[in-house]
């Protein structure tokens, strides 16, 4: 029969239910930072694919869909998430993530295919977010196998 301990979180200030290993210490390796070059390596794909939107912008049907607005659109978008990949270890990573996200969303006033894209992208992040919340849930219950090795 395994013994749980049950302490106060130091953030949430509420109950938690401890591994049968407790606490633990801080983990050897930091899991943020292979979730950080996830998130970079998203942004890089995510970059790519907004910027092959132009082919789409300057192809179909380009009297109506290359406008100057929106290829400075896609390219200032597409720059702007290959620089937010270097940016993952600041403290404004996940707000800038969030309102790149956005502006993707939006990008269905470019055209069609980039706000599908940016939908197909927010179940990406989505998916990311929920990782990284249970990654901090788990160090906070001592559940790492890197909290437990001398």
């Amino acid at each position: 029969m395994m013994r749980r301990i049950v302490t106060v979180s130091k953030k949430a200030k509420h109950p938690v239910e401890m591994g049968p290993l407790g606490p633990g210490h801080a983990p050897k390796n930091d899991p943020m930072k292979g979730l950080r070059g996830v998130m970079a390596g998203t942004h890089i794909m995510e970059a790519i694919v907004i910027l092959l939107v132009l082919t789409v912008v300057t192809r179909v049907d380009p009297a109506h869909n290359a406008t100057t607005f929106n290829i400075v659109y896609v390219l200032a978008l597409g720059v702007a998430m290959i620089a937010a990949a270097f940016m993952q270890k600041a403290k404004f990573a996940d707000a800038l993530n969030i309102v790149l996200q956005i502006l993707a969303v939006v990008g269905f006033i470019v055209h069609i295919s980039m706000g599908v894209v940016g939908l197909m992208f927010v179940a990406v992040w989505w998916y990311i977010y929920t990782l990284k919340r249970n990654i901090v849930a788990r160090m906070e219950r001592g559940l790492l196998p890197s909290q437990h090795i001398d």
